[in-house]
């Protein structure tokens, strides 16, 4: 008996109550951080249409589910992502700007003197989303066919092509210039605030050719609206099995992809990163959205923070070799 003459509590309730108390720590702390209790802005440095656009939006629509809360969206293209990643770095690090870029991140520090960023300290990593291959494009009413035939037709007339690329500095903007040097040809680089105004830009025969990345490129290619040469991935892309690879056509290091990376400025607390981190990673890995991502040209990676620091730390050192050696001089 207790004290006041009750009979003592079983076992089984006091792990009831044991385990009751946890649930209620854990919520109650949730609760104390009251995240979300406004909705969460995701910057995206680039136009809308591209494939870091896409991403975010499919991202965003189910990861405000999953926190039971609003994504906002928010394109601030220009300076080669150099506007949007800056307008990021220096937001409020309290969870409510985020930033979802691509490529650009680790390819601007090489490109640029001087950006609003510093792609190690200013940024804490939420997670590696996903990442496609390039494609070279060009329009049907122009007559060619293969990789060959382009290289024949800028070499025959060294001053009629012209070729867009989603914005200075991007990969699809490098692939065009490594095209340039191992074809030996003279093409005309027309770059655009996104990939999405680069592909209507040749689907309207402002260019005769395009190099972008496969998922905002991908609908025009199996409408026939755009013939795409060739990708620039390791492998054929699954339903795309008539687009050879550069690697296939003896250009043996000829990979360049692009990829999506979440993150959020640095010093914003560790609980909100882990839970971003971790509701993103689920959302990337259920069947239904993967299977959607890739039909949508993304190879899903669905890495945490040390994934995406990872890329980070490998990719800016790599591309400001490949910067250098292309001769392309920091702007």
């Amino acid at each position: 008996m207790t004290a006041n003459g009750s009979a003592p509590p079983s076992r089984r309730a006091i792990l009831k109550t044991v385990g009751a108390l946890a649930i209620a720590g854990l919520t109650g702390r949730a609760k104390a951080a009251g995240y979300p209790e406004r909705p969460i802005k995701v910057i995206v440095p680039f136009a809308p249409g591209g494939p870091t656009d896409i991403m975010a939006r499919i991202l965003g629509a189910h990861l405000g589910e999953a926190l039971g809360g609003t994504i906002v969206v928010e394109n601030r293209p220009g300076g080669g992502g150099n506007i949007g990643i800056g307008i990021a770095a220096h937001a409020e690090p309290d969870g409510y700007t985020l930033l979802i870029t691509s490529s650009a991140y680790v390819v601007n520090p090489g490109l640029y003197a001087r950006i609003p960023y510093d792609p190690v300290k200013d940024f804490a990593p939420i997670a590696e989303l996903g990442t496609s291959p390039n494609v070279i494009l060009v329009n049907p009413k122009l007559g060619i066919n293969s990789v060959a035939d382009l290289i024949a037709r800028a070499r025959a007339n060294p001053d009629e092509l012209n070729y867009a690329s989603p914005g200075l500095g991007t990969t699809p903007h490098l692939a065009g210039e490594l095209f340039k040097i191992i074809g030996r040809i003279q093409m005309t680089h027309v770059p655009f605030s996104g990939a999405g105004p680069a592909i209507q830009a040749i689907l309207s025969g402002t260019t005769q050719v395009a190099f972008a990345a496969l998922p905002p490129a991908h609908p025009h290619i199996t409408s026939g609206a755009l013939k795409a040469l060739a990708v620039t991935g390791t492998h054929r892309w699954f339903d795309l099995p008539d687009v050879p690879t550069m690697i296939e056509l003896s250009y043996q290091d000829f990979v360049s992809d692009t990829f999506q990376g979440f993150l959020a400025p640095a010093n914003t607390p560790a609980s909100i990163v882990a839970l971003l981190s971790a509701k993103s990673i689920g959302i990337l890995t259920t069947p239904k959205i993967a299977e959607q991502l890739r039909n949508d040209g993304f190879e899903v990676l669905a890495n945490g923070p040390d994934g995406m620091r990872k890329r980070i730390a490998d990719e800016v050192p790599k591309w400001r070799d490949i910067i250098a050696k292309a001769g392309i001089k920091p702007v």
